[in-house]
């Protein structure tokens, strides 16, 4: 048995721990980052990185952007599709700017993504990566957290970042946080190819079929002509309704007479996959003594578009500014770890909250069904639509009871 002690440990190389440790080294100070796979691996998501992504990448570095852009594993897209349970359609741009030469979001398999942010790890010297390493028990010594490896190897950590995922052992086990079934998502993915009608400016589509709701399934444009196709749907939904997810995702691929036409010559390239999703529709302590929660391990999925990416690269950002001033003060109690929760949320809980209120604007189709109607007619609430996207601190607009008085009553 081998033993290491270290300020701080970084469990999960996904997009929030790889942020995380990247931003640390950006700060000058040096991580050690496990994850119980080794990379590339694949990981069961949408795929679709919103202008989150990028805001974090050019705080990182502005090259970054530029570089993921020309790689031929990432697919630039300008937008998203809104399909209304009546069937029609809301295409929204992420930008309302036309003079935009980079694409505002990108997509791509997560094998490819975090395998090239894994990279970004494996090249940078400040930063130690223990691959095929997986955390089993958590164990608190003298003001630190000791982590046993399943392979016999003890970390000590005067700070963990727990970005581990939805399945989280350090959420469960350590910060105590269970995830109640209406704050949790079931999602279903599989890759096609050759899918028909899929936007000439690569939108993503989000459709909100009737026997799905509050959920929706998806399409999302790929590199060399394949598509992300999958379905999110509320696991307290499931549940009650005894719904088999992989049956009711075969049922809409041959039976939904919208979807079904565009599959006729589709070929499903591997397994369908099925993951959970915790949303961040509930606000939760996400630190602690020794310990901040990235990342889906923090539960910030959006509950509306299933966004998980980018607020877990977003949150990976703030967990390593705090992790430096835990450094600096010499402090890692949950007095002091707290001001990330602050931090975080007062960036993402606007957003999160408002998505949550629109996941439950869809349990009535009608009113759902009214709102498409009226964007379609109404350039005001498209371009605030719009606006969601592009401004990540929200318009004051969204927040004021006038922009949905004249938007009712225009």
């Amino acid at each position: 048995m081998s033993n290491q002690s270290v300020d701080i440990l970084i469990i999960g190389a996904g997009p929030a721990g790889a942020s995380a440790a990247l931003f640390l080294a950006k700060h000058g100070i040096s991580s050690t980052i496990v994850d119980k796979h080794s990379f590339p691996r694949d990981k069961v998501c949408g795929d679709a990185l919103s202008g989150k992504v990028v805001e974090v990448l050019k705080k990182l570095d502005k090259e970054l952007v530029t570089e993921i852009a020309a790689n031929d594993k990432l697919l630039g897209s300008w937008g998203v599709t809104f399909v209304a349970p009546n069937g029609k359609s809301l295409r929204v741009p992420f930008s309302v700017k036309k003079e935009k030469k980079t694409a505002p979001g990108f997509i791509a398999k997560r094998i490819d993504f975090d395998n090239w942010l894994v990279q970004k790890i494996r090249d940078n010297k400040g930063i130690e990566l223990l691959e095929g390493t997986e955390i089993r028990q958590y164990t608190r010594v003298d003001g630190a957290i000791q982590c046993q490896t399943k392979e016999g190897k003890t970390i000590t950590a005067k700070l963990v970042i727990a970005a581990d995922g939805a399945y989280s052992t350090f959420t469960k086990d350590v910060a105590k946080i269970k995830v109640e079934p209406e704050h949790n998502c079931f999602g279903l993915r599989a890759y096609y190819k050759n899918v028909s009608g899929l936007d000439s400016e690569n939108f993503i589509e989000l459709h909100f079929l009737k026997e799905m709701l509050p959920g929706y399934f998806w399409i999302f444009p790929l590199p060399g002509g394949y598509a992300n196709v999958g379905v999110g749907m509320r696991a307290d939904k499931v549940s009650d309704q005894k719904i088999n997810l992989k049956k009711a995702f075969e049922s809409v691929l041959e039976n939904n007479p919208a979807i079904s036409a565009r599959f006729k010559n589709a070929e499903k390239i591997g397994e369908v996959k099925l993951h959970g999703l915790p949303l961040g529709s509930k606000k939760r302590p996400i630190s602690g003594d020794n310990y901040i929660l990235c990342g889906d391990a923090a539960l910030l999925i959006d509950p509306f578009t299933g966004e998980g990416i980018g607020n877990a690269m977003l949150s990976g950002m703030y967990a390593a500014n705090q992790a430096a001033q835990c450094l600096s003060a010499h402090n890692f109690n949950a007095s002091f770890t707290k001001n990330y929760d602050a931090e975080l949320y007062k960036r993402l809980w606007p957003e999160l909250l408002l998505s949550y209120r629109m996941q439950q604007m869809v349990n009535f189709p009608s009113l759902f069904n009214f709102v498409v109607n009226k964007a379609n007619s109404n350039k005001m609430l498209r371009e605030t639509i719009s606006c969601m996207f592009e401004d990540l601190d929200m318009r004051a607009r969204l927040r004021s009871p006038t922009f949905y008085f004249k938007l009712l009553f225009s």
